[in-house]
């Protein structure tokens, strides 16, 4: 999901999608990917909610959501552009794409700009290896991207209102 569901934080709906998951096997991973599908994000908040609700201790929640690059603690910008930077995307041009995408929006891979309108992040494998270099944007997968097109693709996106 590119945004959230839900504008802002709210520890109610947290602890209702907590509850609802707290008694699967591995219960964890689904609160996280819930939380992160509802907020956008998975704010700080919710550490001690989890850890509580699965009698784990905030530093072992902490430790997952830290682990997975996917999940995140701050809300993304409302363009998401993932840039992958597998071995198979290395070999046929992602580092210089990534390079060009920072230049041209002012963004380091993994930042969101101050407004909010993009967020530009590295993944390391798409599974789109043979179209590389390959991106993600707003969840939709791109094959043989080059600068231009990626700057195409986020215009596409910011057209649909998504910045």
């Amino acid at each position: 999901m590119h945004r959230g569901q839900v504008s802002g934080w709210d520890a109610a709906v947290a602890s209702r999608i907590i509850e609802a998951r707290r008694q699967e096997p591995g219960a964890m991973l689904p609160i996280l990917h819930d939380l992160q599908e509802t907020f956008g994000y998975v704010d700080r908040a919710a550490l001690p909610l989890i850890a509580d609700a699965l009698n784990l201790s905030r530093a072992e929640v902490h430790g997952v959501v830290s682990f997975y690059h996917d999940f995140r603690s701050e809300p993304a910008g409302r363009t998401q552009v993932k840039i992958c930077r597998g071995e198979a995307c290395q070999a046929v041009g992602c580092r210089e794409l990534a390079a060009a995408a920072e230049r041209r929006h002012g963004l380091t891979l993994g930042e969101t700009s101050p407004a909010g309108d993009l967020t530009l992040e590295e993944v390391f494998c798409l599974g789109n290896c043979a179209l590389g270099p390959a991106v993600q944007v707003d969840g939709e997968s791109h094959g043989r991207v080059t600068p231009d097109v990626l700057d195409a693709l986020i215009a596409t996106s910011r057209s649909r209102g998504h910045a």
